[in-house]
């Protein structure tokens, strides 16, 4: 698309592809998208497309339609070869060939089968149909405003939402939803009299094989029905979900289900009828069960009214409290959506003992490639890592993350109508990567980024951009908050250093920084008790400080400054260490990103040399406020003598 960065689908991808002789056989809208992307290519390079049986090198072939993504990739004897019988894993199995450019024409003979390991892989855009006066245009967006929505209605830009969806299959995104979880009186909408305007998107995103989704509130029958009350047992609430449902799939067809975040943050919900959380999601998937429909019900649910000096009362144990006892009760297409951590995305946190603590339930992990706590799209921080950690993570052994998402792998988009797609032309990994993981989520992290470079920036630069950004995570956490305790940040934005921001706050983020130490006490023993929310094999691990990571300690403990760590260092000495450290390796990576004018586009690397300096001032403003704050806290002093302003 003109005027649109590319991505990582730049042309000259196409070449290996758009050279040769290739046989596409099948029918159907995404055998249709296939074709029209390789007579594309042909057209730019010079090869040729066919439905007839020839002369040709590559064979793309539709053997049925039974929904499938799974496709059988072989060569040999100078043809290659991909074969499906789903139409989606005809897409897919195209774009694999792309991915593996020349490689996939090599003589020596092979034959692989791919298949998703998670069946629902999603984004979940935080988009608001009309500004919001405090959240603007998208909730926690740092890419420009939204693509779909504009002055409170659709955009006309369906050009641009149709190079966003084949970004997402070409990465194996197969769900989005298209609005705000945080359901204002725009969005509500959306479900009634404005459905039409959703269909436009769908029918643009069917193209590449996207369902579309739409978060609705739990009180549209009353705002939008026009209905006394929204009581998930009461006969009037279920038919109109009921009607409502199949107005919308008259419209969509393929719909892919609701959205739902209740009880949360001021939404509404079912505790206002005193229902639980399974009532509420089961009225809804009674709705939508018989159009095949699921309906994603978020966990983000707890006490945002806590009393600051009510050391009992703790967020991090409030998903697990509410929800665990209602295993067993959800209907078959109702999925509990999860945070992959117990807090709100902090740069390091533990994986939520609720993925695995639901054996009746089916639940889906949700991560967040908007970078709301990890420099929000103007610094370099690439999740990969972290988001491997988390789906290789066993809660119990045999038994990762990745493999108890059964409703799916959800993240919090990150995109908007910023050239870039990211803001960030380097948080496009971030997307790229999430898509990777979802389809396998045991794959290398390092693997997928190289992927991506290779694909978006060629060999040149390769090196240097992998420098930039294989190690960015663990440079944002250790110039920002320390061992785990999260949050520091600036209140309400989230942007920037403030130690004290959220510390005597309703919100339920405390640190209890004092004279004597730092850290949250959720042990058994002694704390809020968080730490036996775990199976007992990571439950052992993190009651103890002796017992605890590193990484951790302060998310679980309470500890003096002079708390020796596994490293050797004090825990103080960790801090000011790692805040110095985290400044030099943003300085460092500057200066690679600079030695690379030349060999990248000089609009893009004019745009990431740009954000280098305000990752730089930012990263030097955090180093001076979180030394300067324990400093004076405890009254230890580096030991290596440097000048702590």
């Amino acid at each position: 698309m003109r005027g649109v960065d590319p991505a990582w689908l730049p042309d000259e991808v196409f070449r290996p592809i758009g050279t040769r002789r290739t046989l596409i056989r099948g029918s159907g809208p995404l055998v249709e998208t296939v074709y029209g992307e390789v007579a594309a290519a042909c057209a730019r390079y010079g090869g040729g497309v066919s439905r007839e049986p020839g002369s040709y090198d590559l064979l793309l072939e539709l053997t049925a339609d039974d929904g499938s993504e799974s496709f059988t990739y072989a060569r040999g004897d100078g043809l290659t070869t991909v074969t499906a019988s789903g139409a989606r894993g005809l897409l897919y199995g195209f774009f694999h060939v792309v991915r593996l450019g020349e490689d996939a024409f090599l003589p020596e003979p092979t034959r692989e089968t791919h298949e998703p390991a998670v069946g629902l892989r999603m984004l979940d855009h935080w988009d608001n149909v009309a500004v919001h006066p405090v959240m603007g245009q998208v909730e926690r967006g740092y890419a420009g405003g939204s693509l779909f929505w504009q002055d409170g209605r659709a955009r006309g830009d369906l050009e641009r939402v149709a190079a966003y969806g084949r970004l997402l299959a070409s990465c194996g995104i197969n769900a989005v939803a298209v609005n705000n979880v945080n359901v204002h009186a725009a969005e509500a909408r959306l479900l009634t009299d404005r459905i039409g305007e959703v269909a436009e998107l769908a029918r643009v995103f069917r193209a590449y094989g996207i369902r579309t989704h739409l978060s609705v509130t739990f009180a549209a029958p009353v705002v939008l029905g026009g209905l006394s009350s929204a009581d998930p047992l009461d006969p009037g609430v279920r038919a109109w979900w009921a009607e409502a449902t199949a107005r919308v799939y008259e419209a969509i067809p393929d719909f892919g289900g609701y959205v739902v975040k209740a009880d949360s943050e001021g939404q509404p919900g079912p505790f206002a009828y005193g229902r639980s959380h399974a009532d509420g999601a089961n009225l809804l998937a009674a709705a939508l069960e018989p159009y095949g429909g699921t309906v994603h019900w978020r966990a983000f649910v707890y006490d945002h009214h806590q009393d600051w000096r009510d050391r009992t009362t703790d967020r991090a144990r409030a998903a697990y409290d509410h929800f665990t006892p209602l295993d067993g009760e959800f209907a078959a297409n109702a999925v509990l959506q999860v945070k992959h951590g117990p807090m709100d995305f902090q740069v390091r946190e533990p994986v939520s003992p609720l993925i695995g603590a639901m054996p009746g339930t089916r639940l889906a992990v949700e991560l967040q490639a908007t970078q709301e706590y990890t420099g929000q799209q103007r610094h370099v921080c690439w999740l990969g890592p972290m988001w491997s950690e988390v789906l290789r993570f066993e809660q119990e052994e045999g038994s990762s993350v990745g493999e108890l998402a059964r409703g799916g792998l959800v993240a919090v988009s990150n995109v908007g109508d910023d050239p870039f797609w990211t803001g960030h032309p380097l948080a496009q990994a971030n997307l790229y990567t999430f898509g990777r993981l979802a389809w396998r989520p045991d794959a290398d992290a390092l693997e997928i980024l190289d992927e991506w470079i290779r694909l978006t920036f060629g060999a040149a630069p390769a090196a240097g951009v992998r420098a930039v950004l294989a190690g960015s995570w663990r440079t944002y956490e250790k110039y920002t908050a320390p061992l785990g305790v999260g949050f520091m940040v600036q209140p309400g934005h989230h942007y920037g250093p403030s130690v004290d921001g959220y510390e005597y706050s309703p919100w339920g983020t405390y640190h209890f920084a004092d004279r004597d130490g730092v850290g949250v006490d959720r042990s058994v023993a002694s704390g809020t008790g968080f730490a036996g929310q775990y199976g007992k094999r990571w439950a052992e691990v993190y009651e103890t400080v002796a017992s605890c990571p590193d990484e951790l300690l302060l998310f679980f403990h309470h500890v003096p400054y002079g708390r020796e760590l596994k490293s050797g260092k004090t825990v103080i000495q960790h801090i000011y260490d790692t805040h110095f450290e985290g400044v030099d390796e943003v300085e460092e990576a500057r200066r690679v990103w600079g030695s690379l004018a030349g060999l990248v586009d000089p609009v893009r690397h004019a745009r990431v040399a740009e954000l280098f300096e305000e990752q730089l001032r930012g990263a030097r403003e955090w180093r001076d406020q979180i030394n300067s704050y324990f400093l004076r806290k405890s009254g230890v002093p580096d030991e290596r003598g440097r000048i702590i302003h």
